[in-house]
């Protein structure tokens, strides 16, 4: 095909690496810039009415897209077809495809091509066929964008040198694109995430700044978009203090395959025992631990620092007192499911739950959500719906949250060291050593906060400085 492929809707990483996987099957591959305001203008324009933000901004994206194309001369429905995922389901998810077709044609390009994957049927309609090699090549991509972003995120707060981790993940970033579009083996792709880890470990961190962490969840394009989808919330968390927590794309996958296991029993149990059936099972399992397998090997190279999935049938059944998982749409139960689980296994300080202004299935989840912080008072949680134009309130409500949280987080720290009898100054004379300073430090604990458990982890390398400490102070 010489057409050239669209796409857009991720995180710029991801996209990145996801052009490199597409192209490296022989396709002419571009990725759209990051959805702005403008995109939401053209998207409620063309769009029909009521729908949801990300249709808005993913439609409206494209469509201004073509439109400044266009006015460079470019025949854009015969350089161009746009690829992306669709679904069926009680969400309006289900009617993106139609959306795309109806708003295409309102704003002039009534044959332009889109195609579609359907993440429900595991299938592709139109010219881009879903192969095995492909579907491999989205998961390498996906995987690895996981595993950088949820890095960068991590040790952005405690780098000393401001810039420095940005600058790690874009000359990595640029190594793993190259990598993908020549479709290299995996042991090249984790050659170069070994050497890209060497030079990771020449950045030093302070990990005496006592920061909230904040898990940010909701509505799968909401929490995953870094653009003003979302108002840039994850970066302006950090900015306000926090070290924040994304959820990995590769949760999503899992969380699929999870439902789609869960419902090919319910049919074995239900229908009865077929052939068919039991290789549907055996297929959609030997997947999932397949896709798990090879996300631990990834998150082994920088010796498992980034975040584990968390197992899909503990989130179900964690899920399960406020939210059915068979129903499902939208995130269906994960939103409960990963509240609860932040809570019982301290993985955040404070949950963040981010939606579009109306939509369903995550109106649902907030209801149960009351529930949940009934049976656990001690939550920092906050819901907030994004209309495109209420930025100020939305991250005004987020920081009333937010503050509760960096007290917490100051109280977890401070009666540690209380508990085992070291001074902060100590803690921060002793953390000026280059061993102590590295990104790959021993965090451990029953602890939420990065200082907390650094202190707790490696409180034996702080008593000769208490001492210094003291000895100083006596004098």
């Amino acid at each position: 095909m010489n057409k050239t492929l669209l796409f857009g809707g991720l995180t710029p990483l991801h996209e990145l690496f996801i052009k490199g996987a597409v192209e490296s099957l022989g396709y002419k591959v571009k990725f759209l810039p990051q959805p702005d305001s403008r995109s939401l203008m053209l998207g409620r324009e063309f769009c029909n009415r009521g729908m949801c933000n990300p249709t808005y901004y993913t439609v409206g994206n494209l469509i201004k897209f073509l439109l400044e194309e266009s006015k460079k001369g470019i025949d854009v429905e015969k350089e161009y077809f746009f690829v992306t995922v669709g679904a069926c389901g009680p969400c309006r998810f289900g009617m993106y495809e139609a959306e795309y077709r109806h708003a295409l044609k309102e704003a002039g390009f009534k044959n332009f091509q889109v195609s579609i994957l359907n993440q429900s049927e595991l299938s592709s309609e139109g010219d881009f066929e879903l192969t095995p090699s492909l579907v491999w090549n989205l998961v390498k991509a996906v995987w690895t964008g996981d595993i950088l972003r949820d890095l960068g995120y991590q040790l952005r707060p405690y780098e000393v040198e401001k810039g420095s981790v940005d600058e790690w993940l874009s000359e990595t970033s640029g190594k793993v694109y190259e990598a993908l579009k020549s479709g290299a083996p995996i042991k090249e792709l984790l050659s170069v995430l070994k050497e890209q880890r060497r030079k990771l470990e020449g950045i030093t961190f302070d990990y005496t700044r006592i920061k909230p962490v904040v898990s940010v969840i909701g509505e799968f394009w909401a929490h995953t978009t870094e653009s003003e989808g979302n108002y840039f919330i994850h970066r302006w968390l950090e900015e306000e203090g926090a070290e924040v927590r994304p959820e990995p794309i590769a949760g999503w996958i899992d969380y699929q395959l999870f439902i789609e296991e869960e419902k090919t029993k319910r049919d074995l149990k239900v229908k009865g025992f077929s052939t068919e059936r039991l290789k549907r099972l055996l297929a959609v399992k030997s997947m999932a631990l397949a896709f798990r397998a090879f996300y631990n090997l990834l998150r082994s190279i920088f010796y498992f620092r980034p975040k584990p999935l968390p197992s899909q049938k503990e989130l179900a059944e964690l899920a399960k007192p406020y939210f059915d998982y068979f129903v499902v749409g939208g995130e269906g139960h994960l939103e409960v499911g990963k509240h609860v689980y932040s809570i019982i296994h301290k993985k955040a300080h404070m949950v963040l739950s981010v939606k579009p202004f109306g939509c369903m299935p995550s109106t649902q989840s907030d209801g149960a959500q009351t529930r949940v912080l009934s049976d656990y008072p001690e939550s920092i949680f906050i819901s907030v719906e994004t209309s495109g134009d209420s930025e100020v309130n939305v991250k005004s409500r987020i920081q009333m949250k937010l503050f509760e949280a960096k007290r917490v987080a100051e109280r977890e720290f401070y009666e540690l060291l209380e508990k085992i009898n070291v001074s902060k100054r100590a803690f921060e004379l002793a953390f000026q050593s280059g061993e102590l300073r590295k990104p790959f430090i021993k965090l451990k604990g029953n602890f939420v906060g990065t200082a907390v458990k650094a202190l707790y982890a490696n409180q034996t390398s702080v008593s000769p400085f208490l001492e210094i400490e003291q000895w100083t102070t006596s004098t």
